[in-house]
């Protein structure tokens, strides 16, 4: 199985991860993506700050995201592909998971804007309405 795995470095990708490790379904054998998005920076500060800046900023910080994943994906078994791009994450994770021929998309419920929208993350939200591949939401 083909699974896409949108993590963003907050405690409910954490959650998200201890799950993938405590069930059979996600076993050694899949074959995992793992991804992540950072929204843009602002205009003004991309031009202030200046292409190799920003492109360092972006670069540390889907490093930041990714290392600890891989290492835990790592300690249970599993090999992990990373993925990391810049824009509006759900669109950008509902895109992937089409594109990439992806089975299952497994995220956690909220993200760093948890706050924003109590029930389900504005991000789970919009991968939701725009993905046509299954979605696992863990709480």
């Amino acid at each position: 199985m083909k699974v896409l795995l949108a993590v963003d470095g907050s405690a409910y990708t954490k959650k998200m991860l201890a799950y993938l490790a405590a069930h059979e379904l996600f076993s050694p054998k899949n074959d995992y993506t793992a991804f992540t998005a950072q929204l843009a920076l602002p205009p003004q500060a991309r031009a202030a700050l200046g292409k190799e800046v920003v492109a360092k900023y972006y670069e540390d910080e889907g490093k930041g995201v990714m290392d600890p994943v891989t290492k835990f994906l790592k300690r249970h078994g599993m090999t992990v592909k990373s993925l990391c791009k810049t824009g509006r994450p759900g669109g950008l994770i509902a895109k992937l998971a089409e594109d990439g021929k992806f089975d299952l998309v497994v995220m956690g419920s909220h993200g760093h804007g948890a706050l924003v929208n109590l029930v389900m993350g504005s991000v789970a939200t919009q991968v939701l309405a725009n993905c046509k591949v299954p979605v696992l939401i863990v709480r």
